[in-house]
């Protein structure tokens, strides 16, 4: 500095060069910029050159970190027009039970009256209780006198007698007895108010998130709301998380009180593999029913709802059960370890870095569809060296038209180091003496990249 004091308009040249430095500190191509602008031919050019090049060595961007890797709504899947499915029903979901997917959807986030298969709520909080042992099976309920006099579908219960729980569920689940629900209801939360309002606690705890609730029975009220994906989705939490439970939904009949009554699901006698799970109706609803099937070791669930008689929904129901086996299938896209695009390193050894990934990328897909995948690889770059193997450094991105995207982190396959001090210097001064592209000249040097890869 002392060398520069002499010449004024070389002090203010260094000045500026060095507030310019420090105001974009992230954008080692500008400081070059910078300095060549106000360098002119001088005895102290040099020194100067070399100060600023050291300068924009080490004042340089944040590195490029991880892309983070983006949470899914399930509003995404909504509609999935792009998958070639039509059907007569007003909501409809076909869920995949192992991976969870939306396979095929048609207002399937609307909350709608669910009729008597919000009565799959009032089943799941009893699962939960037996499951963590404040009930049994053979826990005895009390039958009040409101549950007695309920109108609609009947278990036949009568009024100051005891049931076993487990008869209870048979009545709930094969006889849709809405004087069952509410002796569950009343025995396990003291009242029917409370156990809705314990249903609305646990469908937020479930994820739930478009279902609200207030009845057991699915009796017809304005707070009484479900989603078909809900729907789709607590089916599936009942099969997966409450297993041992889960046959009553495939019992072909049950009696109580002297009056037998078939199970109302009707896949259960007209679709092979079908092995539940519950029925409703009302005149603001419709016809509607959840079901799952499983062949060749593969489960779906399909939800329909909104039909306008018991036959049509019979149809509808088997007709997108067909389809959830025989137009869907998995389609393999990427494996493990496999490189799939160079992510640019900004002071490294390498200029670039190999990503890959740890796991194999496999997708569910309509057979017409699974041929226009896409994928693309994101992260923040370039990326600041030095790089460890296996760090994470973006995310692959691969989605189907009309299904829901996925993504799946991507890391590094090879260690690069950072280069010594020397080639800090030399890379600040290439800097100073390199143009920048145009696409340079914008702003910060740093930002999301992204390529598209190959399915």
């Amino acid at each position: 500095m002392m060398a520069f004091a002499r010449r004024g308009r070389f002090f203010r040249a260094f000045d500026r060069t060095a507030s310019f430095c420090h105001r974009f500190a992230g954008s080692g191509r500008y400081i070059g910029t910078m300095a060549f602008r106000y360098s002119r031919p001088h005895r102290g050019l040099l020194s100067l050159c070399i100060y600023v090049a050291v300068l924009a060595a080490f004042v340089t961007s944040v590195p490029g970190a991880a892309a983070q890797i983006p949470e899914r709504n399930a509003k995404s899947v909504a509609n999935t027009p792009a998958v070639p499915i039509e059907t007569q029903a007003k909501f409809a979901v076909i869920l995949d039970f192992a991976s969870g997917d939306v396979l095929y959807a048609k207002r399937a986030t609307t909350p709608t009256a669910p009729a008597s298969m919000s009565k799959l709520m009032t089943a799941a909080i009893v699962f939960d209780h037996l499951k963590t042992g404040a009930l049994t099976l053979d826990t005895p309920f009390t039958v009040s006198a409101k549950a007695w006099r309920w109108k609609g579908s009947k278990m036949w219960v009568l009024v100051d007698t005891q049931i076993r729980v487990e008869d209870l569920l048979r009545g709930l689940i094969i006889q849709s007895g809405n004087d069952a629900a509410i002796v569950l209801a009343e025995n396990i939360a003291g009242s029917e108010d409370a156990f809705a309002a314990l249903m609305n606690r646990k469908a937020r705890e479930w994820g739930l998130t478009d279902s609200q609730f207030a009845n057991a029975t699915g009796w017809p009220d304005p707070g009484q709301r479900m989603s078909m994906l809900d729907l789709a989705r607590l089916a599936r939490k009942i099969i997966r998380d409450y297993s041992d439970y889960y046959a009553l939904f495939g019992e072909r009949n049950f009696t109580w009180s002297k009056i037998e009554q078939e199970n109302r699901n009707p896949l259960l006698r007209t679709f092979d593999g079908a092995d539940g799970l519950k029925t409703g109706h009302t005149d603001e609803a419709g016809y509607g029913v959840v079901g799952s099937a499983v062949r060749d070791g593969v489960r779906r669930i399909v939800v329909v709802q909104g039909l306008e008689t018991a036959s049509a929904r019979l149809r509808t129901a088997r007709r997108m059960m067909t389809r959830a086996f025989d137009d869907f299938a998995k389609r393999d896209y990427f494996t493990a370890n496999e490189s799939l695009a160079d992510a640019l390193v900004f002071k490294g050894r390498a200029q670039t870095v190999p990503l890959g990934l740890r796991e194999d990328v496999s997708l569910l897909a309509h057979r017409k569809l699974a041929d226009k995948a896409r994928a693309q690889v994101i992260y923040e770059g370039p990326v600041a060296a030095p790089i460890l193997k296996d760090q994470q450094i973006g995310y692959l991105r691969v989605s189907v038209p009309g299904q829901l995207t996925r993504d799946y982190p991507l890391f590094a396959m090879e260690a690069v180091k950072e280069v010594g001090w020397i080639g800090k210097i030399a890379l600040g001064a290439r800097k100073l003496l390199i143009k920048p592209a145009a696409s340079d000249a914008t702003g910060a040097a740093t930002g999301a990249q992204a390529g598209a890869v190959s399915p």
